[in-house]
């Protein structure tokens, strides 16, 4: 039996979408993300989405990471799912989709045409919310002058405050794999006083270049901690793989804007 596939990438955080219209195949998805997911032996990716279509503009989400594991909710993975939707149902511009995921109903909008292959989507994301420290979080060893919030989005994060210069200096590698049960984020602010600069360890993928959820609980982060000025509209992003744009409301709902870019589409065997 063979499926197809479509990659595509939000800030080179990419990933395949199944559109589940094809079927569900024998092999269980775990094994098929890590199959797929694979850089080496497979296609590559951050991790696998499964896209259902139903009435209307009415979509389902559900993330296998590279792994293997499920991931509750993914900003850059949405927009990915939503490209792919986009296209099957031959929607237009400002379309906005409801999609159910694992950690509840998002609303995400098309806010552009498509343009080399690529569309800009702006994502509701719901509430930045407090966590308790996670499992395992003095073995880091930060500074205990450095700031740091614990915060979900769907997904759990973890969020530390450096100084200008020093995120490109952290082993990045080190210390997601302390924490790997959470999203670890690495922020400092600037360039300019309505952005951050950005780096991330997500729970399941590793080091990406890019993470929508992790680039909204820094985000929320940067306006608590005055690294952006208290009369920033929007927070840029800077990360790996390119910048969003994230606002935090008063009541601490967060709103990503970025792009997908749609890449290819792929036969595979199952």
């Amino acid at each position: 039996m063979h499926v197809q596939l479509s990659k595509h990438h939000g800030l080179e955080n990419d990933f395949l979408v199944y559109n589940l219209a094809q079927g569900e195949p024998q092999a269980a998805w775990p094994d098929l993300a890590r199959r797929w997911c694979n850089r080496a032996t497979g296609i590559g990716a951050d991790g696998l989405l499964l896209l259902g279509i139903g009435e209307g503009t009415n979509l389902t989400m559900r993330l296998y990471n590279a792994d293997g594991s499920v991931a509750e909710m993914s900003g850059n993975g949405i927009r990915c799912l939503v490209q792919a939707a986009h296209h099957v149902l031959g929607n237009i511009m400002d379309t906005t989709y409801h999609v159910r995921t694992d950690a509840g109903m998002r609303t995400a909008t098309v806010k552009s045409e498509w343009e080399d292959n690529t569309i800009q989507i702006s994502v509701d994301m719901g509430f930045v919310t407090d966590l308790e420290e996670p499992h395992g979080w003095g073995a880091l060893e930060c500074d205990p002058m450095r700031p740091v919030m614990h915060v979900s989005l769907g997904n759990p994060h973890s969020v530390v405050g450096v100084g200008a210069g020093d995120v490109a200096l952290v082993d990045l590698a080190r210390l997601g794999g302390l924490v790997p049960h959470v999203n670890l984020e690495i922020i400092e602010p600037g360039p300019g006083s309505n952005a951050i600069t950005m780096r991330v360890h997500e729970r399941g993928a590793g080091i990406t270049r890019a993470c929508g959820t992790g680039a909204c609980a820094a985000a929320a982060a940067a306006v608590q901690w005055g690294f952006v000025s208290e009369q920033s509209e929007q927070v840029v992003v800077h990360m790996d793989g390119g910048v969003a744009r994230v606002h935090i409301a008063n009541d601490g709902r967060a709103t990503l804007i970025g792009p997908a870019q749609y890449i290819a589409a792929i036969t595979v065997p199952v």
